[in-house]
């Protein structure tokens, strides 16, 4: 059996937002090799399920393509290169560091393991990007790796510590992204909210989402990934309260609504300090809604402490729940403390769901009736200013932004029609 030759290396990403935006440097870097015939697999390390789904993706990606050239790099291969480059389908591994240098991309390069110490990088590698194939939403990296030991993640291991871009860089990516037809941007990366302290002067986030907003005018719609909750700076707050182009759907990295069970996590803030930003956030922006990461399962954690994260959902007025079942990472301090049993994770998760889908529900049903402005992402599809799929009329134009009167709820969607 012969491969068809590809035009374009086919990149596969597991995970983060942040590697969506990985993933293009990477495809960029492998066409200018001429590396048309390599598969690039970007993985995540965040649990064990998404490793064994990267790990299965390889092996059928090689059945599927025996002649081509597979590459497999990000945080789980940071984590543990020799079981990656121990793979017989894997043909070359690279380090978070590594994959983003073009130079890594010969095709000449005889070494199969290309994986320094993260631990040691100090600087973000800086990237112009022209768009992201398949997608109408841009991502721009404004900062890398994270100096927190949450005692359950393992990221800061495969990403190394903190390092912002400079704003000048994020507003020219920025310019370059809207001329060329993008209408909205999310700015990720592992810690958003400790952007700046690497930079001289140490400038907060809100000082540069603000300075972004001011020098890029014509940017319709700007997200934020995952917040902290107590390193949302006062500048970001203000923008919060007067910014219309920043979209009020502000995602939270709670992780636990139980005191106890967030100083064994070794979080820096406490429930109080969510449920505060919650209530600070909607007086600002009355129309904000609130997502969160919440793990659920974590050792130690009792029913008690349980009914105290579930609990947060409402307290802090939560929409868009993110649930993780606990999984255990090898190296962490959590990995040592007593673990709950299988059953009893799996069913807290489910309860978290069931309530996620439930408070989401009932907001779907809040917008019936009021009109919403969609970025059109597919034909016929799209998200509102407040991150909710929404079905629009099949002749809304890709890559543009319309205004829609919300009809109906058909399941996790609202339906959306053109205003009379």
């Amino acid at each position: 059996m012969t491969m068809t030759k590809r035009l374009d290396p086919q990149v596969v990403t597991f995970g983060c937002r942040m590697n969506t935006y990985e993933s293009e440097v990477m495809r960029d870097h492998a066409r200018a090799a001429g590396l048309g015939d390599a598969i690039i697999v970007n993985t995540c390390a965040v649990t064990k399920e998404a490793e064994r789904q990267a790990r299965q993706a390889v092996r059928k990606l090689r059945r599927d393509n025996p002649g081509a050239r597979i590459i497999v790099t990000g945080c789980a291969v940071q984590v543990n290169a020799d079981l990656w480059a121990g793979m017989p389908e894997v043909d070359r591994v690279l380090g978070n560091a590594e994959k983003l240098k073009a130079e890594f991309y010969a095709p000449g390069l005889n070494q199969q393991i290309l994986v320094d110490d993260i631990m040691t990088v100090r600087e973000t590698a800086e990237h112009l990007l022209a768009g992201f194939e398949g997608h109408t939403r841009a991502f721009v990296q404004v900062q890398q790796g994270c100096d927190h030991r949450c005692t359950f993640c393992i990221i800061p291991y495969a990403r190394g510590p903190n390092r912002s871009v400079a704003m000048g860089r994020i507003t020219e990516q920025v310019r370059a992204l809207v001329d060329n037809g993008y209408r909205e941007v999310v700015l990720t990366g592992v810690d958003i909210t400790a952007y700046g302290q690497d930079l001289p002067g140490t400038p907060p986030l809100g000082q540069m989402v603000r300075r972004l907003l001011a020098n890029v005018p014509d940017l319709p719609r700007l997200r934020l990934t995952s917040l902290d909750p107590v390193e949302v700076d006062d500048d970001l707050l203000d923008l919060i309260g007067r910014e219309p182009r920043l979209m009020p759907h502000f995602h939270l990295s709670a992780q636990a609504g139980d005191d106890l069970i967030l100083k064994r996590m070794k979080r820096r803030h406490l429930r109080h300090h969510v449920i505060e930003l919650a209530d600070r956030i909607r007086s600002l922006r009355p129309d904000a809604v609130l997502g969160a990461d919440i793990i659920a399962g974590f050792p130690t954690e009792t029913d008690e402490h349980f009914e105290n994260s579930l609990r947060l959902v409402d307290e802090a007025g939560l929409t868009h729940l993110h649930v993780f079942p606990y999984s255990s990472r090898p190296g962490t301090p959590a990995a040592r403390m007593p673990a709950l049993p299988g059953d009893v994770v799996k069913e807290r998760a489910a309860r978290l769901r069931a309530k996620g889908k439930a408070v989401m529900d009932a907001y779907l049903a809040s917008r019936v009736g009021s009109e919403a402005r969609v970025l059109v992402e597919d034909p016929g599809r799209g998200h509102c200013e407040h991150y909710v799929p929404v079905q629009v009329p099949a002749t809304a134009p890709v890559g543009e932004i319309v205004t829609v009167r919300l009809a109906a709820v058909d399941g996790d969607t609202l339906i959306g029609e053109v205003p009379a």
